[in-house]
């Protein structure tokens, strides 16, 4: 008999990979004959471990997920229409601007006030279909948009159907060291009012290269944890050049996209790959290096599938944090034996060598170059059936399995952050562009005003049909500052 659980985690990881939408939030609807309730308890729980909400027979809705388990296999509908493949790159790019209800609020409301009508923007981002359809948005909103992509980052059908759209991308997956840098720098030399950045590899290289090209932007706003760190020390240093919003500390994006986004597209894509030799992840130990929101994300969507995990954390309070959510925190050394190991840091040489040595599986959530300290050229494919498996390698002298040569594995192994997820980042992205474009910012890094915060998670409650309490009277109208507690009382 198969395992209900195995079964469960198919059913799930297929779902997502299809459609690339998010688990976490979807009301789900598990069905099943009497013979195949065992699959269907075990679907329903780990839906729910994973964040999803079960719902009655009764309930309908554009996102509820009808799950109708039939033995080894499950038919999945969507708002009562079965699933059925996105199509071609116009196809992954429609259906995801269907999901992205947030954004496209936030884009009319730039349209509407003027804001970036003929505003130069380029956009520096992991190009697939999300992305492109920011840089859509824009274009709808009066913005002259240019997209630019790292080669590695790179869907090429993506960039063919933005191009066909009349948006320039510069982003070729060919390119390499010397031609991939001219090709970023005349990206650079398009002049932009406004840089989008993520990882502020573009805004690094125009202050190292093409400072004078800075000199005309009104600001930047950046997407990761991974970026605003070396532009802090860059403003701190004195080198830094304008302003920067700093996207990436929003809790509109931070408190999703790392917890649900990376946890749930990093976790599923390991999942996917690990299959191909026959490992699973339930019963598997694993090592997360770093609890910070990805590593949260990571450890939660590992758990949710039935993983021994264990956490590693420099920070005390990280640490703390981990013992409390469960997990067995100590030191990377003592965890990583036998393990998959998952570096959720953004740190260069965080998986050293000698855990490489350790280690039985290697893979990155999020990422920065360098995050695992490999030698590429003892790296061999994995191949299955005669055939090599994409982003799967093995590390020949410690026999550790790598996956995508220690990159960022929800992206080039998978197509990123959920779409819901995304939507409401790129929102929080446009709320950013507004307060930077309408308030002109000095140079250093900003926070997003927290009414523009509150402004993006207003619109996403609507726009997902989330009730909202109403405030106490109290909380609103009164202005008395004295202690209750104490009113009446003689001194």
């Amino acid at each position: 008999m198969t395992d209900p659980h195995a079964t469960a985690e198919r059913i799930l990881r297929r779902f997502a990979r299809d459609t690339n939408l998010l688990i976490a939030g979807r009301p789900i609807r598990v069905s099943a004959e009497t013979e195949d309730t065992a699959t269907a308890l075990a679907v329903a729980g780990m839906a729910r471990a994973l964040g999803a909400r079960l719902v009655e027979d009764d309930a309908t809705g554009p996102d509820v997920l009808d799950i109708e388990i039939d033995g080894d296999d499950a038919a999945l509908s969507l708002g009562g229409t079965p699933l059925a493949p996105r199509g071609d790159a116009v196809g992954r790019l429609d259906f995801a601007r269907a999901h992205m209800p947030v954004s496209t609020a936030l884009a009319a409301e730039l349209r509407e006030a003027g804001t970036v009508r003929g505003l130069r923007i380029g956009v520096s981002m992991t190009l697939e279909p999300k992305t492109a359809n920011l840089a859509l948005l824009l274009t709808d909103a009066g913005a002259d948009v240019a997209v630019y992509a790292h080669p590695d980052e790179t869907d090429p059908e993506v960039a063919a159907a933005l191009r066909a759209r009349g948006v320039p991308v510069d982003a070729d997956p060919d390119l390499s060291g010397a031609a991939e840098r001219e090709a970023a720098l005349a990206w650079l030399r398009r002049g932009f009012d406004v840089v989008v950045d993520d990882g502020s590899h573009l805004v690094r290289l125009a202050h190292e290269a093409a400072p004078e090209l800075i000199e005309g932007w009104i600001g930047v706003t950046e997407e990761t944890t991974s970026g605003l760190t070396p532009v802090r020390t860059m403003h701190a240093a004195g080198l830094l050049r304008t302003p920067v919003v700093a996207v990436n500390d929003a809790a509109t994006k931070t408190g999703f996209d790392n917890r649900y986004g990376t946890g749930q597209s990093c976790v599923l894509a390991i999942a996917d790959l690990i299959e191909h030799v026959d490992a699973t992840v339930r019963d598997l130990p694993v090592l997360v290096i770093g609890y910070g929101p990805v590593g949260v994300g990571v450890a939660a969507h590992l758990t949710a599938l039935g993983a021994h995990v264990s956490v590693a954390e420099i920070d005390p309070l990280r640490a703390l944090l981990a013992v409390h959510d469960g997990y067995e925190v100590g030191h990377a050394e003592d965890l990583a034996q036998g393990a998959l190991v998952v570096s959720c840091t953004g740190v260069e040489g965080t998986v050293t060598r000698e855990l490489l040595e350790l280690a039985a599986i290697v893979a990155v959530a999020g990422g920065v170059p360098g995050e695992v300290d490999l030698d590429e050229s003892s790296l061999e494919p994995v191949a299955v059936a005669g055939a090599p498996v994409p982003h799967l390698e093995v590390d020949v002298e410690r026999g550790t399995l790598v996956l995508d040569r220690g990159g960022c594995i929800n992206v080039t192994a998978a197509e990123g952050n959920p779409i819901e997820i995304m939507d409401l980042s790129f929102a929080t992205q446009l709320a950013a562009i507004r307060s930077l474009v309408e308030e002109r910012p000095g140079i250093g890094v900003h926070p997003l005003p927290d009414d523009a915060v509150h402004h993006v998670a207003a619109t996403a409650a609507r726009a997902r049909g989330v009730a909202l309490d109403a405030s106490p009277a109290s909380s609103t109208t009164d202005t008395d500052w004295r202690s209750r507690r104490y009113r009446g009382v003689d001194a």
